[in-house]
């Protein structure tokens, strides 16, 4: 793994050596812009359209619009005097529970490793974090960045995952069209519950896979194989049919071979099949 972050934990007065690596990996597939004409890859040229010409790098400094078309600009050596002194330190401010932070706060996790002589103070740190069920709240600057990030323990490795800051998380006032007050059918709302307690399972991530990447290379190794890839398209399905919800449920409660009588639906049963009586036997008075 390549090292993309070097510093040090800290939390109290104990300092914690560590190098930081990338925990997950972008499995997209991408694709090059390539001319048609002649199979040449197109490139994409920094130009500048005041003087008509390519851009070197050593030309290029970093700027702020404040004003439609005005800019402020800042040189690397400015931006660098205004990073904070502990940049090369994860300093812990809080411990908290997992269950406590919302999902939407994570962004990127990083593996975190003990760096030359730290292993003692970051097995401390591990077992700690492990036996008391928190986590740590930090702050850390990645790639002139600063952001906050939660610190928690996986397997024997120390975890950390960046977070937004609570003013980077938008408001649900700003999403249209949600209900002032949620209102469902009793009935409706017992069988999805029901739907919803038959399909629950423990969180199995080997069972997950993407579709369309799998799809996506078996098509480019078609193609560099010199196959043909027919592409069928699903028949559309018209989105404006009213959707009966009760009629949904059902299906997939039938898909799923889901037994609808819970005793508070309200589900209509199946007849049980009649059984004929048959007379009792009796022990007393029987010839011999």
């Amino acid at each position: 793994m390549h090292t993309v972050w070097k510093g040090a934990i800290s939390f109290g007065l104990v300092h914690v050596p560590i190098k930081m690596f990338t925990a997950t990996e972008d499995k997209d597939v991408r694709f090059r812009s390539i001319h048609k004409e002649c199979g040449t890859p197109i490139s994409q040229k920094r130009v500048c359209a005041h003087c008509d010409r390519e851009i070197e790098n050593d030309e290029i400094a970093k700027g702020f619009e404040y004003e439609r078309g005005k800019f402020v600009l800042f040189s690397e050596e400015e931006l660098d005097a205004l990073r904070p002194e502990s940049a090369r330190t994860i300093q812990i401010l809080d411990f908290v529970n997992l269950t406590d932070i919302d999902p939407i706060y994570f962004e990127k996790a990083y593996y975190l490793s003990p760096d030359m002589s730290g292993s003692g103070a970051y097995g401390l740190l591990l077992e700690a974090i492990r036996q008391t069920g928190k986590i740590g709240i930090a702050k850390i600057s990645i790639r002139s960045k600063s952001r906050l990030a939660a610190i928690r323990v996986v397997d024997n490795c120390l975890c950390l995952e960046t977070m937004h800051f609570p003013d980077e998380i938008r408001s649900i006032s700003q999403v249209p069209n949600l209900p002032e007050q949620v209102s469902v059918n009793d009935k409706e709302l017992e069988i999805a519950k029901l739907l919803i307690d038959q399909l629950s399972a423990a969180f199995d991530p080997e069972k997950y896979t993407d579709d369309y990447r799998n799809s996506l290379l078996q098509a480019i190794e078609s193609k560099v194989a010199g196959e043909g890839v027919d592409i069928v398209a699903a028949p559309a399905t018209d989105s404006t049919k009213v959707i009966d919800l009760m009629a949904a449920l059902q299906a997939s409660l039938d898909a799923a071979n889901i037994p609808t009588d819970t005793g508070k639906t309200g589900a209509k049963r199946k007849p049980a099949a009649t059984k004929e009586k048959k007379p009792k036997k009796t022990t007393k008075g029987t010839a011999s």
